[in-house]
């Protein structure tokens, strides 16, 4: 059944990808029209979250970054499933790497490199990234990724981001692949989408980010000054429909030379500025400071890095 499911999907959603842009855009029009007016999908969370990120603008101006934003996210769907049957050369059009030069760089000293990035722009598209690298072609160009609880749309998930030469690790393994790839003396870098929300017992450090005092993630970083990568930002913009360009900003060549956390501080730095720039691409609809530190040094402590309840079995996720 769960293979019938799959087959059903990915036929559907193949189907759809080979509908030429200016339909697909077509569609995602009409799919603002019922999400946001009728649907009104998230309305209060992505009201609230721009509200809080940006108290000195007015309501005019939210609003309009709040009805460019689903409009945005309806491109964002067909543009993500347009990467199953689009051409390499194609999909080049539609996307453009600058400061890859200094990645390949950095594979010249053979050193290994990362991508830090947020849930900006179209991030699926950066599966591509491994087409803009002529001089090392057998190196491995990849994505972390946390599986979907739905097996089908998992599987195709796991199609959209491998079908243009992206390497796809589940977040749980990869160390282990850094590791093998490394052995085999292939070149890595990886990128790391690294402004989720952390579940209470994995924060381990509160940032400022968007007027908020933000829960985030450190493992990422723990994994870069591990490995000694190169940690670059990916620096995403917009400037028009159906295009995008990613710029690879040197955070640092020597991340373990940086005190803890300085790799996440500077990201979160690097991202606001990307999101203040132009507000509209981020992921508004995630309720991303849902876990606040007031709630958090009510239940727990962060003792020599970890997390630990002051109240065994309060907050457990």
């Amino acid at each position: 059944m769960k293979q019938l499911t799959y087959r059903l999907l990915y036929g559907f959603t193949y189907a759809v990808s080979l509908l030429p842009f200016w339909l697909l855009y077509l569609i995602a029009d009409a799919s603002f029209l019922i999400i946001y007016y009728i649907i009104r999908y998230r309305r209060k969370i992505v009201r609230h979250n721009l509200a809080t990120s940006f108290p000195e603008y007015d309501d005019r101006r939210r609003n309009t970054i709040e009805r460019q934003f689903y409009r945005w996210l309806c491109d964002y769907a067909v543009e993500t499933v347009k990467l199953l049957s689009i051409s390499n050369k194609q999909l080049l059009r539609h996307i453009e790497f600058k400061g890859t030069e200094e990645i390949e760089q950095c594979f010249d000293r053979g050193q290994d490199c990362a991508g830090i990035l947020g849930h900006y722009c179209n991030w699926e598209w950066l599966s591509a990234t491994g087409l803009f690298f002529h001089r090392y072609p057998e190196a491995v160009m990849g994505l972390i990724y946390h599986p979907l609880y739905n097996d089908a749309f998992d599987r195709l998930f796991l199609d959209i981001r491998s079908a243009h030469g992206g390497h796809c690790v589940p977040k749980q393994d990869i160390l282990r692949h850094l590791l093998n790839f490394r052995r085999a003396d292939r070149r890595t870098l990886f990128g790391y989408i690294s402004d989720q929300s952390p579940r209470w017992k994995d924060i381990h450090l509160f940032l400022p980010f968007l007027n908020h005092e933000t829960p985030v993630f450190t493992g990422g970083e723990r994994i870069m000054r591990k490995m000694n990568n190169a940690v670059f930002f990916l620096d995403m913009e917009r400037p028009r429909r159906g295009k995008y360009i990613c710029t690879f900003k040197l955070i640092t060549a020597e991340p373990a030379a940086l005190p803890e956390n300085e790799v996440t501080i500077r990201f979160f730095q690097m991202l606001e500025k990307s999101i203040r720039r132009q507000p509209a691409f981020y992921l508004w609809t995630h309720n991303r400071w849902k876990r606040t530190k007031e709630e958090f040094d009510k239940v727990y402590d962060l003792v020599n890095g970890h997390t630990i309840p002051k109240v065994k079995g309060v907050y457990g996720s």
